[in-house]
């Protein structure tokens, strides 16, 4: 894309007059401020089945099946599918993949993009009314077809964002040139603006992970919770709260409004090696979206933006959040020999109170 001059916005300009200031008549841009508009369209479609729950009827029920990736499908994650390529379908793209479908799809052979999707995340909790959301990553197609254009390093990404289901709907998004946030009018039904140019406070008193599994951690996870529980005893030198929703798109947000870290890692249990959360649609998109507002993710070991996916629901352990922290984290793992259990060496931690 050639180089452009960010047009100003302001708060509670539309979606459509954002995206179309945004693409200031190039016809690259244009291109993807469409597959952007139509993804918040789907969004907004998916909205009207999520806001009604059980009037909607069983969607969030299992239908007893799994989906490509092996988790169970509930109702409404196959109907956020259908939504959103429905949606993709007005738009100029050529490969869809999606954490719901078993392969790539092709769309139109002559599109210019190619969008990955978790449709709905977290859809687990939809029955206990806690937010869920669609994530989305949008790559150039490549001439090489279909797996070469999504088989990239994540820093080629085009955009990258999602839609979170809660009280209120938002939509916040990166087109590479900064993180916007939206918020679904119902009254008019419009995605409007609410805040441009996002930041991610670069340190913070919060962190999110699965305390359940602490027994599974490897030695670099386990002693960084450990020195958040001491407290301001603790070399972190300040008290600490922990969160876990259970809901990707939902830790995300909270982490984009106030800051704070998220720790999905890899562990000791088996088939969780390499991390459960999908590179290509969840982790590649959320990690475009946090550097693009000041913060990190990594997998404890490599910039999640350097991985490359290879299969199409490939797995990688996650950790992203305010930047300070994140590298706090990466140092455990760097500065410390870790073997395959934990060893009394991580009892003592005196390595981090330097």
């Amino acid at each position: 894309m050639t180089a452009h001059h960010a047009p100003a916005h302001h708060v509670g300009e539309s979606l459509d007059a954002y995206l179309t200031a945004w693409a200031g008549g190039d016809a690259s841009r244009a291109t993807l401020a469409k597959c952007i508009a139509a993804l918040a369209d789907a969004g907004a479609a998916i909205t009207e089945a999520v806001v009604r729950g059980p009037l909607e009827g069983s969607l969030g029920v299992e239908i007893g099946a799994a989906n490509a990736d092996g988790d169970k499908q509930r109702a409404l994650d196959v109907l956020a599918d259908q939504k959103i390529v429905a949606g993709l379908k007005t738009a100029d793209v050529a490969y869809y993949a999606s954490e719901e479908e078993e392969a790539i799809l092709t769309l139109n052979p002559r599109g210019a993009l190619a969008v990955a999707v978790d449709p709905l995340d977290g859809s687990s909790n939809i029955d206990a009314n806690i937010s869920v959301g669609t994530i989305f990553s949008v790559f150039p197609a490549s001439p090489a077809g279909a797996t070469a254009s999504f088989f990239r390093p994540g820093h080629e990404q085009l955009a990258g964002g999602y839609v979170v289901y809660g009280p209120h709907v938002a939509l916040v998004f990166t087109l590479g040139e900064g993180v916007a946030h939206f918020v679904f009018d119902p009254i008019d039904e419009t995605f409007k603006l609410v805040a441009d140019g996002v930041k991610i406070t670069p340190s913070t008193r919060e962190y999110a992970i699965n305390a359940s599994n602490y027994r599974h951690w490897i030695p670099p996870i386990r002693t960084f919770i450990d020195d958040c529980v001491e407290g301001a005893q603790g070399p972190h030198g300040k008290d600490f709260n922990m969160r876990w929703v259970a809901s990707l798109v939902a830790e995300t947000h909270r982490i984009f409004v106030r800051g704070g870290v998220f720790l999905y890692p890899a562990d000791q249990r088996r088939g969780y090696e390499q991390g459960r959360l999908r590179l290509l649609y969840e982790a590649n998109p959320i990690a475009f979206l946090v550097e693009q507002a000041g913060g990190g993710a990594t997998d404890g070991f490599n910039r999640i933006l350097d991985k490359q996916a290879s299969t199409l629901h490939q797995r990688t352990p996650l950790i992203f959040g305010s930047l300070e922290k994140v590298n706090r984290i990466t140092s455990y793992y760097t500065n410390v020999h870790f073997e395959s259990t934990p060893s009394p060496l991580f009892g003592q931690r005196g390595l981090f109170h330097a």
